[in-house]
């Protein structure tokens, strides 16, 4: 891999990055189990080693606190919006990443399923792994971020503390590309 480039997924895996797509990458027809592993199925002596896939499947989804599912053989079909996330996200952390980006995880969850994915977002960065988070839900940002990094245009023009931020600094700054505005808590010294 060539310094700075990365050309396959593969590449990012191998540095540690795995990526939630916003429609989460996962097959209907598989269970979570093989969801988790597909395509870097546990071998032992030529065949699947399914009780030890089994076994690394049910401790990650424990270490993240994952209870809502019946069973890890369950098909992915049969869960809900917020159990597919919490499916795609412990893939992830099945693989060791270091950095999780997820695409827009609560886009199309109810509230209580949304409160779920983002419960489990920080539980995430409180286990070490670094989450980077693309969303339009301010609610959603403002809720788990320790940072905040502000697009315009498909241009950078903000990284701050999301203690230095609030609602109305970063629509400011995602409509115009500039905000005159001081946070509550910047203002009363509070920014970090």
């Amino acid at each position: 891999m060539e310094a700075g480039r990365l050309r396959s997924p593969r590449d990012a895996a191998d540095l540690g990055i795995e990526t939630v797509y916003q429609d989460l990458a996962l097959c209907n027809n598989l269970d979570i189990v093989q969801n988790m592993f597909l395509g870097r199925e546990r071998l032992n002596h030529r065949i699947l080693d399914e009780e030890q896939m089994e076994t690394a499947a049910q401790e990650t989804l424990a270490s993240l606190a994952v209870t809502t599912v019946r069973s890890i053989r369950q098909p992915v079909a049969s869960l809900s919006g917020g159990q597919r996330q919490s499916v795609a996200i412990a893939k992830s952390v099945l693989w060791n990443a270091k950095l999780v980006i997820m695409d827009e995880p609560t886009a199309a969850l109810g509230v209580a399923q949304t409160k779920m994915v983002l419960e489990l977002v920080r539980r995430l960065a409180d286990m070490g792994h670094a989450a980077l988070i693309i969303s339009h839900n301010m609610n959603d940002v403002f809720e788990v971020a320790d940072r905040m990094a502000v697009l315009y245009l498909g241009r950078m023009v903000a990284v701050r503390p999301a203690a230095e931020m609030d609602r109305q600094i970063a629509v400011d700054l995602m409509t115009t590309g500039v905000s005159s505005r001081q946070s509550a808590g910047a203002a009363n010294g509070g920014g970090g």
